[in-house]
């Protein structure tokens, strides 16, 4: 997962606009562990189902933002149909899925700080109660390091010649009239900036990678219209014509497990990491630094063998849900939980996990972001409009973390059977 050292001049530069680095890098330390189980700030009711226990934490929820939960709690019923332009066609009405939270997850980010509620809609069982624990053990540790790094994301059209010497004619026409581009994607596009244009010719035909800082949209439309503006321009100016040309290769990773992206970048890359206090693991984990690691290094053996892109527990699991509570573009999960989970024990004895999520494709602006249940989730979080999705990606990451830790305990310990007979089976079928 490699950096060219113009984009890490770059992400050090946006860092230091509004605060010194050397006082960055003590935010992003973990604070002094308060090592309490109960926290005045924990979720009310949190393993029960009762309709008292539900108003409990709306209330709760409530007086912590200041603000009213009325279409996630079903006070308001959702009757705008011409709204939805944009988001769906041939609309019947909405699937409604259940949405619970966890916290408080506690991060020390570069843009989130804090104690955080993230909201999670899923079916699954037990695992709203995992990715509580993994948050509450990382608390309990001082909270968990979340660091957006890299961003960037690509639209890679093809273009078809009759030989490699009419490649080479094109090529060199592109390159000479990069300044040209930018002209034509500002007039599609607030938000949009060229940061790249790579080349990868083969035989009698190119692709031309392009590469986009998007702001705050996950920006896969975005890029796209911008690349076909430009791509228009350039065949019909071009002194050699391609035979045929296509918006996208499929060489992008939209939507896709690839080792392009998970060696690069697309949308945003996250780096979480914390350490556990050895009787943090025993106490709330229920098992112990050695075995997680344990079980971490035998997984990644599996992982290989299976021929896995990275190495990594269940990072679809709550990308998932945080996705559909927040009104992401739930198909980039299969890109966007591609990464790399780590866990080693350290010189004290506690145990160092970190996760790696090179391909975030999320946006606090834009698609499904502004629809009701969608925009109460991300306002929940401090996350809704612009300027907030670096810190999205930054929470996203420290989830998927909590997540991570939560299932090694279970399956390092022999809990991970036991904990789905509990929560996973609903005891009325």
């Amino acid at each position: 997962m490699t950096s060219t050292s113009e984009k890490a001049k770059k992400y050090f530069e946006r860092l230091s606009q509004s605060e010194a680095l050397e006082d960055i890098f003590d935010d992003v330390l973990p604070k002094t562990p308060p090592f309490v189980k109960d926290s005045l700030n924990s979720i009310p009711g949190p393993l029960s189902w009762s309709k008292g226990s539900q108003e409990k934490r709306i209330s709760f929820l409530k007086e912590l933002i200041g603000s009213d939960l009325d279409y996630i709690t079903s006070q308001k019923i959702f009757n705008e149909p011409s709204s939805l332009q944009g988001h769906i066609e041939n609309y019947i009405g909405m699937t409604q899925v259940p949405t619970g939270i966890i916290g408080p997850l506690l991060i020390n980010g570069t843009e989130a700080k804090g104690e955080f509620y993230v909201p999670l809609a899923t079916t699954e069982g037990a695992l709203v109660a995992s990715y509580n624990r993994g948050a509450e053990a990382s608390r309990m540790c001082g909270g968990i390091t979340s660091v957006c790094t890299v961003e960037g994301v690509q639209r890679t059209p093809v273009f078809k010649f009759k030989n490699i010497t009419e490649v080479g004619y094109f090529v060199n026409w592109v390159l000479s009239h990069y300044n040209d581009y930018q002209t034509i994607i500002s007039e599609h596009s607030r938000h949009a900036q060229l940061i790249d244009i790579k080349i990868n010719a083969e035989a009698n035909q190119t692709m031309l990678i392009f590469e986009y800082h998007t702001g705050d949209a996950a920006g896969q439309n975005m890029v796209t219209i911008c690349t076909d503006a430009v791509c228009k321009y350039i065949v019909a100016n071009a002194p050699v014509k391609p035979r045929h040309w296509f918006i996208e290769s499929n060489y992008s990773g939209d939507k896709k497990a690839t080792l392009v992206s998970f060696a690069s970048v697309r949308g945003k890359k996250v780096i979480a990491e914390v350490a556990l206090s050895e009787k943090v693991v025993k106490e709330v984990l229920s098992t112990t630094p050695y075995m997680m690691a344990q079980y971490w290094q035998t997984s990644c053996i599996a992982s290989m063998q299976s021929g896995a892109i990275g190495i990594q527990g269940h990072f679809a699991n709550g990308l998932t849900a945080l996705f559909m509570a927040t009104g992401q573009d739930v198909a980039c999960v299969s890109e966007a939980a591609v990464g790399i989970t780590r866990m080693e024990v350290n010189d004290n004895g506690d145990l160092y996990t970190s996760v790696t999520l090179p391909n975030m494709i999320i946006g606090t602006i834009g698609g499904g972001t502004s629809l009701p249940t969608q925009s109460e989730c991300l306002k929940l979080m401090g996350c809704f409009g612009e300027g907030k999705a670096r810190k999205f990606a930054e929470i996203c990451a420290a989830t998927v973390l909590c997540g991570e830790i939560s299932i090694a305990a279970a399956l390092s310990s022999g809990q991970f059977a036991k904990a789905h007979k509990l929560f996973g089976r609903n005891r009325q079928l």
